[in-house]
């Protein structure tokens, strides 16, 4: 048989460099114009894997199908030919919004092909904004909690120090005592009150508080006395009577006029610092009485009376108001 009534030819027929070998230059194999194989050959050139076996010539075979329908081929697109166009692609500058290397590029943000979009940055900040807006209604949130609780917690604990107003409408103690404290009150050394009996004023023995340590003396005798007339009294009640004195040895004890009227009992003149018998110098010390005082001005005595016991170096007389004893 010759080539040309051979029938279908068959794959090892179709050798396109027939022409180089003695065997196929005897066949008439020429070299290609236009496509590769034996002279009456027809020119086959289709993409790969496309051919099949036994179909009618000239009828194309349907192009086999890869994964999940897609046409076979690498990376799946259909393969053409070598140096063939394929059917299955095309170049992007052919697609709208494409463009070669020359071709001018879309603007960022704007619809297109071609283009690329930038990142979001308004989504970005309004993000941002709403999360420090969070923060900051939370920070305010907490701290208006807190003062509320410290608002709270300031009432507890001052209470007592914010008085109501039924409880200021009524003087404390400690409140009367301030205001006391606030009279100025009078007060003597002894050596400015008048004497009677054997009373006499001396300085040899150190420690008075009287100016020029001058105290009266020789008081342990009956009917020796001194006396204070005292002015400036605010108002009538009660008053503390402080005496300065020194003891030494048995404690003393005389008897206390206001008035004219014998105070309720004696003064103590008590040997509260511990002095030795005759030690005057280290037995300084001082007593109080409540005596109830007019206002305005008043007398006030001390006396040796029978039974008194009245060894004692008197000093000052001082004054305040109410029942103190310091």
């Amino acid at each position: 048989m010759t080539p040309g009534n051979n029938g279908a030819s068959t794959p090892e027929d179709d050798d396109p460099f027939g022409y180089l070998y003695a065997d196929g230059q005897a066949n008439g194999a020429q070299p290609p114009s236009g496509g590769y194989g034996y002279p009456n050959s027809v020119n086959r050139v289709r993409p790969v894997g496309t051919r099949q076996y036994g179909a009618p010539q000239g009828q194309a075979a349907p192009p086999q199908q890869g994964a999940y329908g897609q046409p076979q081929g690498a990376y799946g697109q259909q393969q053409g030919a070598y140096g063939q166009p394929n059917a299955h692609y095309a170049a992007p500058e052919t697609f709208p919004g494409g463009g070669g290397p020359g071709a001018p590029q879309q603007p960022s943000g704007h619809g297109g092909g071609g283009g690329r979009r930038g990142p979001n940055t308004k989504g970005l900040l309004i993000g941002a904004v709403a999360v420090v807006a969070a923060v900051v209604i939370g920070i305010a949130v907490a701290m208006t909690s807190s003062g509320s609780d410290d608002d709270k917690g300031g009432n507890e604990a001052g209470g007592d120090a914010s008085p109501t107003q039924s409880q200021s409408s009524e003087p404390s103690p400690s409140a009367s005592e301030s205001a006391e404290d606030e009279v100025e009150l009078p007060s003597i050394d002894a050596k400015a009150m008048r004497l009677g009996g054997s009373a006499s004023l001396a300085s040899d023995v150190e420690g008075a508080e009287s100016d020029g340590g001058v105290y009266v003396a020789n008081l342990n005798q009956p009917g020796s006395s001194v006396t204070w007339t005292v002015n400036g009294i605010p108002e009538d009640g009660l008053y503390t009577l402080f005496t300065t004195y020194s003891a030494a040895g048995e404690d003393q004890s005389m008897t206390l006029t206001v008035n004219g009227k014998e105070f309720g009992s004696k003064l103590n003149l008590g040997n509260f610092a511990g002095a030795k018998d005759g030690d005057f110098a280290k037995g300084w010390t001082k007593t109080y009485a409540w005596p109830t005082l007019n206002k305005g001005t008043n007398t006030i005595t001390l006396s040796c009376a029978d039974g008194d016991k009245c060894n004692v170096l008197l000093d000052q007389f001082s004054l305040k108001k109410g029942q103190v004893k310091n």
